[in-house]
C-alpha cells in the first residue's frame, strides 16, 4: 500500500493531546492519525454509506479504485459493469434496433 503526503490543520489542543498519546504508546503522529482514521471509517461504513459511495462512482465523482476500496473488488466489478451498460445503453439499443 502506497502512502501520500497530506497537509491539513488541526486544533492545537488536539495536536498536544496526540503528542502525549504518541509518547505513551510509542507511536508517531502518522501512526496515530492512520489508526484513528481507519477506526472512524470502519465505524461509518454501513450499507447506507456504501450505497452513497456507489452513487459517487455512478456520478463520476470517484474512480473505480476508490470504489473497490470501499465495497470490495467483486461488488465493484458488478457496479462498473452496470455503469457501462447505463452509460452506453442508448448506443446498445441503437445497435440492436439496426439489426
Amino acid at each position: 500500500m502506497g502512502t501520500s503526503k497530506v497537509n491539513f490543520r488541526l486544533p492545537t489542543r488536539l495536536i498536544e493531546k496526540a503528542d502525549v498519546a504518541a509518547k505513551i504508546t510509542h507511536k508517531n503522529l502518522t501512526e496515530l492519525v492512520t489508526e484513528a482514521l481507519r477506526e472512524y471509517l470502519a465505524e461509518i461504513e454501513d450499507e447506507a454509506f456504501q450505497e452513497a459511495v456507489v452513487e459517487l462512482y455512478l456520478d463520476d465523482q470517484i474512480g473505480f479504485e476508490v470504489l473497490k476500496e470501499f465495497i470490495g473488488r467483486q461488488d465493484a466489478e458488478s457496479v462498473r459493469a452496470s455503469k457501462t451498460l447505463l452509460d452506453h445503453g442508448g448506443e446498445l439499443a441503437d445497435d440492436l434496433a439496426e439489426l
